[in-house]
């Protein structure tokens, strides 16, 4: 399948819901919302060492999507299979991080957030299963944002004005 006609609409998600939504307002996210790379800079590494009722920490979610954003980024440029080798567990081990780790883990993300935006705006032949995890992987990020969001109020977006 060609992603011509979804390429702009994956892209256009993946941004809002990492760079965020518009003063009018998105798809996912509220009007306003900065997104998940604004929510994360806001954060201290204290913060972002911080977990939840015994469950990762922030700077582990951060490190597992980077991490995840970083094998579809190499199947997006070198194709192939960068999953089957996949060092999952790695992100999930990270339980405080300094100052310097912090700043390196948002970095990577960053860095692997507009590379993989790049790529789903960039229209290609995909098999099924790569279109899955073309999609997937904009609804993991969003997953990863509300878990995070879960974990310190202080990164959690504004209400919908109509909830108040």
């Amino acid at each position: 399948m060609n992603t011509s006609g979804l390429a702009p609409i994956l892209a256009s998600i993946f941004a809002e819901i990492t760079t965020g939504a518009s003063p009018r307002g998105g798809f996912v996210l509220n009007a306003g919302d900065p997104g998940l790379l604004a929510s994360l800079d806001g954060l201290s590494a204290e913060e972002a060492s911080s977990a939840s009722h015994g469950g990762a920490t922030l700077a582990a979610h951060a490190a597992h999507v980077s991490y995840g954003l970083s094998l579809m980024n190499t199947w997006a440029t070198a194709g192939g299979n960068p999953f089957a080798n996949a060092r999952w567990q790695d992100a999930w081990k990270i339980t405080a991080v300094d100052d310097a780790r912090w700043k390196e883990i948002r970095e990577a993300l960053r860095q692997e957030v507009m590379l993989w935006q790049e790529a789903l705006r960039s229209p290609r032949e995909a098999e099924d299963i790569e279109l899955s995890g073309m999609i997937g992987s904009v609804a993991h990020t969003a997953y990863h944002l509300g878990a995070m969001r879960q974990i310190h109020a202080r990164i959690r977006g504004p209400r919908d004005p109509s909830e108040r």
